[in-house]
C-alpha cells in the first residue's frame, strides 16, 4: 500500500510542538522505570491454537526523537506506554504493564493474591499472572476486584481463576453495584456499531510502525484473545464500605457515571496506597469514546476525584491505576489527582459557560482554551480523550446534536449532500482540483471536507479516494491523540483497500450468558426490522425454563414489548432455556430444546424479521 511521506507543513507543526511543550521535564521516564523486576521476551502471547493474540514488540523502537510522521508528543506517551514487565508498586503491590491495553495489578494477602482488573484476554491475563509467579512465587488467588464494567478490566478473568473456584468459595470476585447490567448491555444493545468504531480507535487492522499504528495513548492497542465474565459474588455498594479479604483492609469508593456508568475506587490503608481506576491516568480521557458510547459526566467525574482527594490524600504514598504508570510521594499524589480534577471541572464549566454565550458545538471546541497549568502537564495531554471532541460531547450531554440554527435542523444525508456540493463546485475533478490545492497548502481539514462529498457523490472516483487517503494520512501523521491517529489512518487504509470489518468482537458467549431475561428480551426488541414487522401481529409467551421465569412478548406495530406475567392468552408458548434462546438467534433452530406449544409459525414469523446487523458497515465511503 502506498504511503506518502509528512508534508512540510506537517513537520513545521511538530517543530513548533517541540518549542511550546515541556520535554525537558522527562520525570515520567523515571516513573515508568521504578519498581521494575522483570518482563516477557520476547513480548508476543498466542492463544491455544498459535494465533498471535497479542504483540507488543511488533511496534518497534520508541527510542530518539520521534519520525516526521509522528507527533512528537504521542511518540513521547507510546515510548512510555510501551514499557512493558512487572513492576513493584510498593511491597506487597505488584503491577503488570504492557501485556494489553490496561494494566493487571497483585495484592499480597495473607495466603495468597487479590488481583485487580485481569486485563481484555484470558490469554495475557494468563500471561501476566505467570510472569508474577516467577518472580513472586505460586502464590493462588483468593480474590478478583472489578474496578468497573468495561471489557478491559474483566474480560481476562480466566486466566486467573475458573467458575468452579468461585462457586467453591475458594475465590471472590468483587465489582461496584451495577456492574454485570452494564458490563453485558454495552457490549450488546450498540455493540454491532461499537465494535465496527472500535476497530477504527484501536488501529486494529493497521501496521504498525512510524507511518502506522504507534498505539493509542491509554495503552498500545487491545489484545484479542478469549473474553470472559463471571458474576460477582460481593458487590460493592456504598462509599466508606469496607471488607478485609486474606487480610488485607479495603475500603471503597463508589464513582458512578465517571469514567463508566459502574466504577469505584479503593484504598488499602496497609499499604497507604489508592487505586483509582480509571479515573486518574496519565492523559486526558473520554467523555464521549470515538468507538461510541453514552456521554460520561466531566461534573461528577470531578467531584468524586475531589471527594478522592479528601478522603485519601493526607494517608496516601502512591496512587495507582488500571492504565499507565503510578505516582508516588504523598504532596505529589496530591497534586497530581488535584490537577486531573481541575481539567475535568474546567472543561465542563467552562463549555457551559460558551454554550451559555451562544457557542455551537464546533464553535466551543475550537475557542477553548486550557489554562496553562493543564496544558503543561504531560499526563493532561489529550493522547486519549481530546479537548476538542470532549467539548463536543460536554454540548451534546446537554444540548444534544442541534446547534439551534434552522438551517442544520434537516440537511441532507451524506450522500444527497455530496452530490449537491460536487454539482455546485463545478464537478467531481473540480472538487478534487480545489483539494489538491487545499492539500498542497496544508489546509488538510478543508481537503478532508471536499473530498468527503466527492467521494459520497461516487465512491469509485479513484482521484477522489486516493487524494482523501493521502490527507488522511496528513492529518493522522499531525495528531497528537492516539485514536484520532488510529481513525484516521484507519480511513485511508479502507480507501485505499477493502473493508476490514470488526477485527476484535466483545460479545463473547460467557458474557452474552449474563444477560438478564429483560435484557435478552430488549437486545431482541433492538434487532426488529420495524418496516418488515409493520403487519404483524404476534403474542406469545417465553418459558424460561431454567430460571423459572414466564414473559407475556408482544409483536405490534414493528415494537416488541415484554412483560413478566403468569398469566395471558397466547398464540404460542415458547418452553426454552436461555442458553438455548441465545444459540436459536444465533441461528441454530435445528438442535433439541425449543419447546412449541401452538402455532409454531409465530417463532418462525418472529425470527424472521431479525436483523443482526451489519459488524462491516462502510464508514468511509456510502
Amino acid at each position: 500500500m502506498h504511503k506518502q511521506p509528512a508534508s512540510r507543513s506537517i513537520q513545521a507543526q511538530h517543530s513548533e510542538a517541540y518549542g511550546k511543550l515541556p520535554f525537558d521535564d522527562t520525570a515520567d521516564f523515571d516513573l515508568v522505570e521504578r519498581g521494575f523486576i522483570a518482563t516477557i521476551k520476547p513480548n508476543v502471547i498466542h492463544d491455544d491454537k498459535g494465533a498471535v493474540i497479542w504483540d507488543n514488540d511488533s511496534y518497534g523502537d520508541f527510542s530518539g526523537d520521534a519520525p516526521s510522521t509522528v507527533h512528537p508528543s504521542l511518540w513521547r506517551q507510546s515510548r512510555l506506554v510501551a514499557r512493558a514487565g512487572l513492576f513493584e508498586v510498593t511491597e506487597g503491590i505488584y503491577q503488570v504493564r504492557g501485556l494489553d491495553l490496561s494494566n493487571v495489578t497483585f495484592i499480597e494477602g495473607g495466603s495468597g493474591i487479590i488481583v485487580i482488573d485481569p486485563l481484555l484476554s484470558k490469554e495475557t491475563a494468563a500471561a501476566a499472572l505467570a510472569l508474577y509467579r516467577d518472580h513472586r512465587g505460586d502464590r493462588k488467588v483468593v480474590a478478583v476486584i472489578h474496578t468497573h464494567s468495561h471489557v478491559d478490566h474483566f474480560g481476562g478473568v480466566f486466566g486467573v481463576t475458573n467458575q468452579e473456584e468461585v462457586d467453591s468459595g475458594a475465590v471472590q470476585i468483587i465489582a461496584p453495584e451495577g456492574f454485570v447490567e452494564h458490563a453485558v448491555s454495552e457490549n450488546v444493545y450498540a455493540g454491532t456499531a461499537m465494535g465496527r468504531r472500535a476497530g477504527y480507535m484501536y488501529g486494529a487492522a493497521l501496521e504498525r510502525g512510524p507511518q502506522g499504528a504507534v498505539g493509542a495513548g491509554l495503552g498500545q492497542t487491545t489484545s484479542t484473545g478469549d473474553i470472559g465474565l463471571i458474576v460477582p459474588t460481593l458487590t460493592i455498594s456504598r462509599t466508606g464500605e469496607t471488607h478485609t479479604i486474606d487480610g488485607i483492609e479495603i475500603e471503597f469508593q463508589l464513582a458512578p457515571g465517571t469514567e463508566a456508568p459502574s466504577e469505584m475506587h479503593f484504598y488499602f490503608p496497609q499499604f497507604k496506597a489508592l487505586c483509582m481506576a480509571e479515573n486518574a491516568t496519565h492523559n486526558l480521557h473520554n467523555l464521549l469514546t470515538l468507538r461510541g458510547a453514552l456521554v460520561r459526566d466531566p461534573h461528577v467525574w470531578a467531584q468524586y476525584l475531589t471527594e478522592a482527594i479528601d478522603r485519601y490524600g493526607d494517608r496516601t504514598d502512591v496512587v495507582f491505576a488500571s492504565h499507565h504508570w503510578p505516582t508516588w510521594d504523598r504532596e505529589t499524589v496530591v497534586e497530581y489527582l488535584s490537577i486531573q480534577r481541575d481539567l475535568y471541572a474546567y472543561l465542563h464549566d467552562q463549555t457551559l459557560r460558551l454554550i451559555n454565550r451562544g457557542y455551537t458545538a464546533a464553535e466551543a471546541a475550537e475557542e477553548f482554551v486550557l489554562p496553562p497549568a493543564l496544558e503543561n502537564a504531560w499526563h493532561t495531554r489529550g493522547y486519549y480523550g481530546s479537548v476538542s471532541h470532549n467539548v463536543k460531547a460536554i454540548v451534546q450531554r446537554y444540548l444534544g446534536w442541534f446547534d439551534g440554527n434552522p438551517a442544520r435542523l434537516w440537511p441532507h444525508p451524506p450522500v444527497e449532500l455530496g452530490k449537491r456540493y460536487v454539482e455546485a463546485i463545478g464537478g467531481i475533478d473540480r472538487v478534487v482540483e480545489v483539494a489538491r490545492s487545499a492539500y498542497d497548502a496544508g489546509d488538510f481539514r478543508w481537503a478532508a471536507t471536499l473530498l468527503d462529498h466527492a467521494v459520497f457523490s461516487d465512491e469509485n472516483h479513484a482521484d477522489s479516494r486516493a487524494l482523501l487517503a493521502d490527507t488522511f494520512e496528513q492529518l493522522a501523521y499531525g495528531s497528537e491523540n492516539g485514536t484520532w491517529r488510529n481513525f484516521y489512518l484507519s480511513g485511508a487504509t479502507e480507501l485505499r483497500g477493502a473493508n476490514f470489518g470488526t477485527p476484535t468482537k466483545t460479545n463473547a458467549p460467557t458474557v452474552m450468558a449474563q444477560l438478564s431475561p429483560e435484557q435478552l428480551l430488549s437486545a431482541i426488541a433492538i434487532t426488529v426490522d420495524g418496516p418488515r414487522a409493520w403487519d404483524l401481529d404476534l403474542n406469545f409467551a417465553i418459558d424460561f425454563t431454567d430460571l423459572g421465569r414466564r414473559f407475556l412478548v408482544t409483536l405490534n406495530n414493528g415494537v416488541l414489548i415484554y412483560l413478566e406475567t403468569a398469566g395471558g392468552d397466547v398464540q404460542a408458548t415458547l418452553r426454552i432455556a436461555k442458553g438455548r434462546m441465545l444459540a436459536l438467534l444465533g441461528g441454530d433452530a435445528d438442535s433439541p430444546g425449543v419447546d412449541i406449544e401452538g402455532d409454531p409459525t409465530v417463532l418462525k414469523q418472529l425470527l424472521a424479521v431479525l436483523d443482526k446487523g451489519d459488524d462491516a458497515f462502510a464508514i468511509v465511503t456510502p
